[in-house]
């Protein structure tokens, strides 16, 4: 069997329905809620439901676990209950560590490139305790995933035991199908679809940099279906561990992603640039881009969705579709 925490949530759902198609076990660890989420999850068969305050009682009695892959989190960057992102991030990441380490049993996680703060120290996964030091997130959010990153480094640089696989995925600016729950936090395509189809213009920040033209600021957007191959590759290959970047190498804007999106929606582009406001310009990134090329040397040669590939995938499969879930 197969533990996916965060299963119903955006990317855990997705690799839900890889591993189903595979034909894997799956158990879900996560908090279903109000929002729906229940439907990322209702085409694909999955053996139990767990939540997470029941994970560790049901490990203790779980039939064998294969893997673990670790996606269930507070993912708000705004989130200011410290305490809330602690039990939520913190504590069951470094008691599943302990637990995979303990059972022997393979352990991918999610880490995050808000880990990576104003950029400043560069974007390379390089995971050792010295280069984990000098990086400074900017939210709360960054900060719970920064510290669980530390953790494992200091521990794997110790030599300590540890699970006989682990691999930590610092996910930069993923879009696809089944956010549709995450509200705010929701890709600027999902959030612009209707919207965009209904005639609106598409909102974006202004630039608050002379270095910047207004919707120039730039993201390493990825589409989730290639984190998903990733993360089904790491899988398939056990002999590979570490931490590693995944986004697509290549940076883009936010004018670039608004473009595709009017182009996979049939529209001419219409763009309205709005004030940042005052608590997201404090610690806005202006650049963010994954270098590749730790997860290149360690095997992995498939190439990543182009922007406008991905939204117009992204659109014409899911969001214009009847039923947008995968």
């Amino acid at each position: 069997m197969i533990l996916v925490t965060g299963g119903a949530g955006f990317i855990g759902s997705n690799l839900v329905a890889a591993l189903a198609a595979r034909g894997e076990e799956i158990a879900v660890c996560d908090r279903m809620g109000g929002d729906e989420r229940w439907r990322n999850l209702a085409k694909h068969e999955i053996a139990d439901l767990v939540a997470p305050e029941a994970m560790m009682a049901w490990l203790a009695r779980a039939p064998r676990i294969e893997a673990v892959f670790h996606l269930g989190a507070n993912s708000s960057t705004t989130e200011r209950d410290v305490e809330s992102i602690a039990e939520t991030n913190i504590r069951p990441s470094l008691a599943l560590w302990n637990w995979c380490t303990e059972t022997q049993t393979r352990l991918i996680y999610a880490s995050s490139a808000a880990t990576y703060g104003d950029g400043s120290q560069g974007f390379g996964d390089d995971a050792t305790p010295e280069a984990l030091a000098r990086l400074r997130p900017l939210n709360a959010y960054g900060w719970s995933k920064h510290v669980v990153d530390r953790r494992v480094a200091r521990s794997v640089a110790r030599g300590k035991p540890r699970p006989p696989q682990w691999a930590a995925l610092k996910f930069f600016n993923v879009y696809g199908p089944n956010e549709y729950h995450k509200g705010a936090m929701k890709s600027v395509i999902a959030q612009n679809f209707a919207p965009v189809r209904a005639g609106q213009p598409v909102r974006l920040f202004k630039s608050g940099r002379p270095d910047y033209a207004d919707g120039g600021q730039l993201r390493d957007f990825i589409y989730v279906r290639d984190c998903i191959d990733v993360m089904l590759w790491l899988f398939d290959r056990p002999g590979v561990s570490g931490l590693y970047n995944l986004g697509t190498g290549k940076a883009r804007s936010w004018l670039d992603l608004a473009s595709a999106l009017f182009k996979a929606t049939g529209r001419e582009p219409a763009i309205a640039f709005i004030p940042m406001p005052d608590e997201i310009a404090a610690k806005y990134q202006y650049f963010t881009e994954a270098p590749m090329a730790k997860l290149r040397s360690a095997g992995y040669g498939a190439a990543f969705t182009t922007l406008e590939d991905g939204v117009a995938d992204y659109v014409t499969r899911y969001l214009a579709a009847d039923d947008p879930y995968r």
